[in-house]
């Protein structure tokens, strides 16, 4: 199988220097070309045919922004990875960036006091985007996890009865974007509260809310300690931080804690549904998203076998089918969507469990 070829963007000689150095020691990619600035980049497409491109965000006469637009032009499905700061201003732009049709990013490292810690880094956060974007390494790899625990003797019936009581998301590579289509879809007298999980670091998870929150009818915040959730509410697990629910007299709050990394994850989906599982049991929905690698699939495993239920998006509306696909191919989805309907899928189902007359006993938040 031929490499993958790469292009990298970036108006710093030392930063295409570093990439270029970072890359080269894997057989299964190769630096095609650079360029410094966005126009060059354009005319260096056509010439060099690259499997996917590294683009800067910040770079002089053509900004990455507006060389996303012109790429998107003439080049709707070339994978684009941005390259930016860990920064609010580098946060910001690196959403605009995915709304306009980058695939996904990764932050440069920062104050790592060394050049080889520096490369490192790069080489353990861009080389899985690029294989997993261009069909190589976790996209093509077949789940390999232990044999599933039988699950609780909870009739078909039982489960098709059970009153969905929240509904938790996760979502990785493609998840922005995915959200922003599923989320504002749902409408303002949604009857149970949504918890979510997208990889993200700090800055990032807040702004996403910040930006979700202002296009849905319904509220979308980062998820506070102590934070009692209610119907109609969406909460985002903050980078670098697990999410969990906990039980109270007064209701389900939430919880933060830095408990070690999950799939390399931190927020974790497995840990967010393990908990939706263990405090709602059989009314729990939740819900796979377009994502890289695995996480979710045990945690879906934990809501199956407590009875809840599990959507996954489809394959042909996945950036990537890592999460949703290994979820599916471990037999723990009851239903596959496209994008698209999702949102409806979930509407529908939450408030049919909710009137129909053979609903079970209500223990969700009060």
């Amino acid at each position: 199988m031929p490499p993958i070829r790469i292009l990298v963007v970036d108006d710093s000689v030392v930063i295409r220097k570093v990439l270029t150095d970072a890359l080269a020691g894997d057989p299964a990619v190769e630096v095609a070309g650079t360029a410094s600035d966005g126009r060059l980049a354009l005319a260096k497409i056509g010439q060099l045919n690259p499997d996917i491109i590294t683009l800067d965000v910040e770079m002089p006469n053509m900004s990455g922004l507006e060389t996303i637009k012109e790429i998107r032009k003439s080049h709707p499905h070339l994978p684009i990875i941005m390259f930016s700061t860990l920064t609010e201003r580098g946060a910001a732009t690196t959403l605009d960036a995915l709304a306009l049709g980058a695939s996904d990013y990764v932050t440069k490292p920062s104050n790592t006091g060394s050049l080889d810690v520096t490369m490192l880094r790069i080489k353990e956060d861009l080389l899985p985007k690029i294989k997993a974007l261009c069909g190589r390494g976790f996209a093509d790899k077949k789940p390999n996890f232990p044999p599933p625990k039988p699950p609780q003797p909870i009739a078909v019936a039982e489960r098709a009865k059970a009153r969905i009581e929240v509904l938790a998301i996760g979502s990785s590579t493609g998840g922005p974007n995915a959200l922003a289509e599923v989320i504002p879809a749902i409408p303002a007298d949604f009857p149970v509260p949504i918890v979510i999980v997208q990889h993200m670091p700090k800055l990032f998870t807040r702004l996403l809310a910040e930006r979700l929150d202002k296009a849905s009818a319904i509220s979308v915040q980062e998820g506070e300690p102590g934070r009692r959730i209610e119907p109609g509410n969406a909460w985002i697990a903050p980078g670098d931080f697990h999410m969990v629910l906990e039980r109270r007299a007064a209701g389900v709050h939430l919880a933060m804690n830095q408990d070690p990394p999950e799939n390399s994850c931190r927020p974790a989906v497995d840990v967010l549904f393990r908990s939706v599982a263990a405090t709602f049991g059989a009314n729990t929905l939740a819900v796979v998203l377009t994502g890289m690698g695995s996480d979710g699939v045990l945690g879906s495993q934990a809501v199956r076998e407590k009875g809840g239920r599990v959507y996954v998006q489809d394959e042909a509306s996945s950036v990537v089918w890592g999460m949703p696909g290994q979820t599916a191919a471990a037999g723990f989805a009851d239903n596959i969507y496209p994008l698209r309907s999702i949102a409806a899928e979930i509407d529908r189902h939450v408030r049919a469990t909710r009137q129909s007359s053979l609903a079970g006993k209500t223990i969700g938040v009060k």
